[in-house]
């Protein structure tokens, strides 16, 4: 979060909080509040990390909250309870951590989570089953338990630890404009992405209404059942019980009556078959198994029509999710596994984003039912297509983008705003990339690289300095004392982490076999170290190439023609600009540049015991082919203007939800106690919108730098 020192409205603790956590948001207004007392510190250290996630490299994005300059680049927003501008609910009056209203859930108190085939014979559990068990019933969101217990740290304290963008190479500017200070506050419209399809089209939910369709069953399918049998169903479906089928009692027996039945447990429970049966003159509707336990990763293909296209795709408006935690609510109420929805590229928590997401054989009809029951999301814009979507399909981001109370005069953001326009931004990875704590993501990608498995266990679950959850710091404190696994885990409740994945490998495979347990870490978040480290060594690289060269291409630079990098030779300058150089990403399928950046790499790496002649690794999985990256990016669709206002938590633009809705657009006066800076600009996938505002504020965006600020101007 970035921090100016003269304007910041947020103390220390509280503009973390407000800007990351939703339910600690409450009570922010212009005046300057009373500190919080040190000891309430460590509790916003909840949603803290969350909010900081580092994307993956499919990742169209990323996030970042400043406190005089909160910002995101693909992904996040933040909760505030007082101003939070959407509450995209018609149905719930309380708000579940999944998304889902209490009073929405379609059977029982929790929504299931995605199902895993599990044996309808359950004999005795391994130690791995229960594990395994345990996690599936965990909930997405973080435990409170152990957070009362954590020492009264302060937040900035804790951040002392953390990274500076100097620490991973983030040093230079493009423009040369005079930097100011402003706020995107924590509201989630002062931030909002959207997506741009492979067509060039920008995504927007502008239609809710459902495709007329006569395969379609009645809107009684959703009603027809009570809660009591929705239960039992559900419990069936999954394999939760000993039954082998659920008979439902037609009350009042009509023909079509059963066939709503019929309709609603086909349709609400995938994997179930039905038939009618005559017991003692009364007739039921008995659900069973049919196809077996694969059904619910593979939806009936006998049940949906011929003429529809398999894949129903729709645009997703959601808040404070990211797209993996959105497509689990989504499967989790939908009763199907995640595998079957597909994306181009996937957002990040903290914004409000809209995005294009397609469906294996669910019927726009069962998704516009979701909208009277799901929280921060909104589905709509439905059609049926022959094909799914695949990653990296899309054309990029388009962000609005609200810096508030900014301090620049109308010249200095012109002259910002036009550098922005016409040159651009130094391409760099942003913080995110590397991590919030005291053991940069970098460095664990490094040991990697470097076969030092005893090391990269050691980063990854050693006691560290810096902002965690409480169960975090006790599990490290386990490990350091006793070096054993099982012991440490006892001690997460939320076994889903890095950490406790590591543990449940190492229990599994012995401290003797690293690399497998290492291996049980899902294969992207294991690929995010070795990708961090080719960031950082990138950024290094980048401000030595424009410290050494400045901002024209020179001999000996790489550009790319088609897919292919190629040497600028010395008769060929002329023929390019700086906007046309590329740097490549460490690895065994790249060529380096022909000047003194070349040598600059291999001792960089040399230094950090690399072979840059050899990048392959033993584990196929982690040998680095390579990439290349423009080292400056010039956005594009630049728009901007500087508004007045007076209430600092009014909308300054309307969402496609508000739109929808029919509320007019703001209107502003000429003067205002506040002026702020509305920026509209487009961005290709994998880059950072924290990036470009770095380079129209010229301020660092580090959280450790702009809590430090805070704490400054907080004396």
């Amino acid at each position: 979060m970035l921090i100016c020192p003269c304007h910041c409205l947020l103390r220390v603790t509280l503009a973390a909080t407000a800007l990351l956590c939703p339910k600690r948001s409450a009570g922010l207004v212009s005046s300057r509040p009373a500190p919080r007392p040190r000891s309430q510190a460590p509790g916003s250290l909840k949603c803290f990390l969350g909010a900081l996630k580092m994307e993956m490299t499919e990742m169209t994005g990323m996030s970042l909250k400043r406190g005089c300059l909160a910002m995101e680049d693909d992904d996040s927003a933040a909760p505030a309870e007082e101003t939070k501008k959407q509450k995209v609910s018609e149905c719930c009056l309380t708000k579940r951590p999944d998304g889902l209203q209490n009073d929405c859930l379609p059977n029982r108190e929790n929504v299931p989570g995605p199902p895993e085939p599990v044996s309808a014979k359950r004999g005795k559990m391994t130690s791995d089953d229960q594990l395994e068990e345990e996690e599936e019933e965990e909930e997405d969101g973080l435990s409170e338990e152990g957070e009362e217990e954590e020492e009264a740290e302060s937040f900035a304290d804790m951040m002392k630890h953390g990274l500076t963008e100097l620490d991973v190479g983030i040093t230079k500017f493009v423009s040369s404009h005079q930097g100011f200070s402003g706020i995107l506050k924590e509201r989630y419209s002062d931030f909002v992405v959207h997506e741009i399809g492979k067509d060039g089209q920008i995504s927007h939910l502008d239609d809710l209404s459902v495709p007329v369709d006569e395969e379609d069953p009645s809107e009684d399918v959703f009603t027809v059942l009570t809660a009591e049998e929705k239960q039992q169903l559900e419990e069936l479906q999954l394999f939760k019980n000993k039954e082998t089928s659920v008979a439902i009692e037609v009350i009042e027996d009509t023909k079509e009556k059963r066939t709503i039945i019929h309709q609603a447990i086909k349709s609400l429970f995938p994997g179930l078959e039905t038939k009618t049966e005559d017991r003692e003159g009364r007739k039921y509707i008995v659900a069973y198994h049919a196809a077996g336990k694969k059904a619910l990763a593979n939806p009936r293909k006998h049940s949906w029509p011929k003429s529809r296209g398999s894949y129903c795709h729709f645009v997703l408006y959601k808040e404070n999710k990211d797209t993996m935690d959105a497509i689990n609510v989504l499967s989790k109420y939908l009763r199907v596994k995640p595998n079957i929805f597909s994306y181009m590229g996937t957002k990040d928590k903290r914004a409000i984003t809209v995005q294009e997401i397609a469906v294996l054989k669910i019927t726009a009809q069962r998704l516009a039912h979701l909208n009277k029951c799901l929280m921060n999301f909104k589905l709509g814009n439905f059609s049926y297509q022959k094909n799914p979507l695949k990653l990296g399909e899309l054309q990029g981001n388009h962000f609005t983008v609200v810096l508030r109370n900014i301090t620049g005069t109308d010249d200095q953001v012109q002259q910002a705003m036009n550098s922005l326009k016409e040159i651009g931004f130094i391409n760099y990875y942003g913080m995110q990339r590397f991590g919030t704590t005291a053991v940069p993501t970098y460095q664990v990608g490094r040991a990697i690289l470097q076969n030092s498995w005893t090391e990269v266990m050691d980063l990854i679950l050693k006691p560290r300095s810096g902002a965690e959850k409480g169960y975090l710091v006790k599990c490290r404190e386990e490990w350091a004392k006793t070096k054993d696994p099982a012991a440490a885990l006892r001690k997460l409740p939320v076994k889903r982490c890095v950490e406790g994945q590591l543990l449940r490998g190492l229990s599994k495979y012995g401290m003797k076999n690293i690399v497998s347990a290492f291996g049980i870490i899902p294969r992207n978040n294991r690929l995010m170290y070795i990708h961090s480290y080719q960031s950082y060594v990138w950024n290094n690289m980048v401000s030595k190439r424009i410290e050494d060269y400045g901002l024209k291409p020179v001999p000996g630079d790489l550009v790319l023609k088609g897919a292919t990098a190629t040497y600028i030779e010395e008769e060929d300058v002329d023929n390019y600009s700086i906007h046309d150089v590329v740097m490549p990403l460490p690895g065994f399928d790249v060529i380096y540049p022909k000047h003194k950046i070349s040598e600059a790499y291999r001792e960089m790496l040399t230094a950090d015991n690399l072979d840059i002649d050899n990048m392959r690794h033993k584990i196929r999985d982690y040998s680095l082919s390579g990439a290349y990256r423009k080292i400056i990016i010039r956005p594009q669709n630049v728009s901007w203007e500087v508004v007045a206002y007076d209430d600092p938590k009014i909308p300054l633009f309307n969402t496609d939800v508000d739109n929808l809705e029919g509320k007019p657009p703001p209107v502003f006066a000429s003067e205002g106690k506040y002026r702020a800076l509305k920026m509209d600009f487009s961005l290709p996938p994998s880059t950072y919108a924290t990036m470009a505002i770095r380079e129209v504020l010229k301020m660092d965006t580090s959280i450790k730098n702009q809590t430090q600020m805070n704490t400054t101007w907080l004396r």
